[in-house]
Parts: structure tokens; C-alpha cells; sequence
């Protein structure tokens, strides 16, 4: 195959500060300690920070004709990232985000919901973008025009041809679940954050969201915990309890992205599930500590590195 992993959906552009309290009022101005760009999203950070840990990676997604999408283009070759299947769709501006960090870490953000509607791989695309040992979706919610079946037809061609499959999502209601459910039987691993699982599922319990998904015919379901660490259940009836690392955050915009980057990179070096959501965690911990997604992630070694020499929380799970 031609790449460790494939990357496809949401690619946004990011502009990002800290700390930001409350919004000045009026026409009034607000000075901040920190600013960074970046490219996010549940595709593009995830895109990156594999990058960054040695896989050779593709992206696929859309972007607009405008300086945004200029900029998302020249940072994924900076990082040695294909990007010939990321498509500048007419009539679309570049998704993108105005992120406001708090100063606990948390980053309201006011987004521009642009290309990632509009992208659409056609069949002549599909060998391509499945020329790959991982493929990983992110960005389901988002996608307009793939959401309405393509998504589904890609995962089962995935799957046929023998690719690991990922799936993340951008939900906020039951009503996204209806674009889920086709996706998960030909998922591997589901990886949503405990929020966007509680909002797909209707569910609070953790157990019972885990059962929900499983049941709906997904490999394995790895929750998102934030602080409290990250739940791995999966089809066999294996169950895995991780904390999270001890660190100072600065900003936890495209932690869950990274994260899945470094669950496939585990994937990718054949480690143990438990040391693939380790590098995971690793991978979200590093972004954490900085601003803008990707900001501290450097390469393979430093996130072994930073796995070996950096404490845990406790873990609690309600």
C-alpha cells in the first residue's frame, strides 16, 4: 500500500488566542498573552500529527479558493502530508475557526462551516484514497455532500479491501445519529469525545453509551475522557480503564484529533490496544500544552518520550 494512513473530512483553518474571559464589549478591545494559526479539524490535525510521528499519510477533504485554504495547503506540505485529493470546491470558502481559549484550557469557538461540505470523492478517486493500511474519517456531521451515503460505500470498500477503519464525528444531537449508524459496521475503532457520544446516543452512563455504539455493530468504541483518561470497550468484550497524564493545559482545541493520530500510529507500529491509546493520549496531552492543534507535538521519539517520563491522573468513571 502507498500510505500508513489516510486521512479524510474535516480540514479547517484556525486562528487562535489566549486567555480570553468574557468578549469586550461594544467596540472595545481585549489584549491577549498568545495568537497561533494552525490547521485543525478532525482530519487535518489527525493528518499532522501522524505526519510528525513518521507515517506516510494523504489527506483528503476540501478547502476553498481563498488565502485559508492557500495557507491549509502549504502547511500540509510542509509537514510531508499528500494532499493531491484535497479539492478546492467551487462556491465554498475554506472552513474555518475563531478560537477563543479560556484560561482553563477550554475554546469556545465561532466556526465557518465551508469546503468540508462540499468536498466529494468520485469513484475514480476511490482506489486512491483507499490505498492505505489506515483510513480514518473525521469530521461526520460535517460533511454535507459525503454524509449522504458516500461515507458508508467508502467504509465498506475499506473494509472488503482489508484497510483498518477509525471514525470520529462533529455531533451535537440525536439527530446526527442517523449519519452514524451506516458507518459503524464497517468501523474498527470509534473514537468520539464523552460529549459527542452522550449527544449521539441520548445516553449519560458510560457503560451504556459503550453497549449503545457496540450494539449498533462497531469493532470497538475508545471514549474521550478528558481529564478522567480515555474507556476502551470493544466487540470481544475487552475493557481497558487509561488515566490521563498529569500536565498543565493551555488549550485543548484538536485534542481529540491528535489523539486518534497517535491511536494509529500504535496501529501502525503494532503495539498492544492498551499502548496504542497511550499514544493517543500522549499525542492530545502534547496538544494540550500548547496553542493551536499540534502545537508541542514534535515526532515519534519526543511522544515515547513523553509517555515514558510523565505522570498519570487518577481515574474515575461515573
Amino acid at each position: 500500500m502507498t500510505f500508513d494512513y489516510t486521512s479524510m473530512g474535516f480540514y479547517t483553518f484556525d486562528a487562535l488566542c489566549r486567555p480570553v474571559s468574557d468578549l469586550p464589549a461594544g467596540g472595545g478591545t481585549l489584549f491577549v498573552d498568545d495568537f497561533a494559526l494552525a490547521v485543525s479539524g478532525a482530519a487535518g490535525s489527525a493528518s499532522i500529527v501522524a505526519a510528525k510521528h513518521g507515517l506516510k499519510v494523504q489527506a483528503v477533504g476540501g478547502v476553498g479558493h481563498d488565502l485559508m485554504g492557500d495557507w491549509v495547503l502549504r502547511r500540509l506540505d510542509d509537514f510531508g502530508v499528500d494532499r493531491l485529493l484535497v479539492q478546492r470546491c467551487e462556491g465554498f470558502s475554506t472552513s474555518s475557526s475563531i478560537v477563543t481559549t479560556r484560561p482553563d484550557g477550554a475554546r469556545p469557538a465561532l466556526h465557518k462551516l465551508g469546503a468540508t461540505a462540499g468536498f466529494y470523492v468520485e469513484d475514480d478517486q476511490v482506489d486512491r484514497v483507499l490505498d492505505t493500511k489506515i483510513l480514518h474519517i473525521g469530521g461526520v456531521g460535517l460533511m454535507d455532500a459525503m454524509d449522504q451515503g458516500r461515507n458508508a460505500e467508502i467504509l465498506k470498500e475499506a473494509k472488503r479491501r482489508g484497510c483498518v477503519t477509525t471514525l470520529d464525528v462533529f455531533a451535537s444531537t440525536q439527530d446526527d445519529l442517523p449519519l452514524i449508524k451506516p458507518l459503524l459496521a464497517n468501523t474498527d475503532f470509534f473514537m468520539p469525545s464523552e460529549e459527542e457520544a452522550a449527544a449521539l446516543s441520548g445516553l449519560s452512563d458510560f457503560e451504556d453509551i459503550a453497549s449503545f455504539l457496540l450494539d449498533h455493530g462497531v469493532g470497538a468504541v475508545i471514549l474521550t475522557l478528558g481529564a478522567d483518561g480515555a474507556m476502551y470497550r470493544d466487540a470481544k468484550g475487552t475493557r481497558i480503564d487509561i488515566p490521563a497524564y498529569l500536565i498543565d493545559v493551555v488549550c485543548t482545541c484538536g485534542c481529540g484529533d491528535c489523539f486518534n493520530a497517535g491511536f494509529a500510529t500504535g496501529l501502525h507500529l503494532g503495539r498492544s490496544i492498551e499502548d496504542c491509546i497511550r499514544l493517543g493520549q500522549a499525542s492530545s496531552a502534547q496538544n494540550a500544552m500548547g496553542l493551536g492543534s499540534q502545537a508541542v507535538v514534535k515526532d515519534l521519539d519526543t511522544t515515547l518520550s513523553f509517555m515514558a517520563n510523565t505522570r498519570v491522573r487518577g481515574y474515575a468513571v461515573s
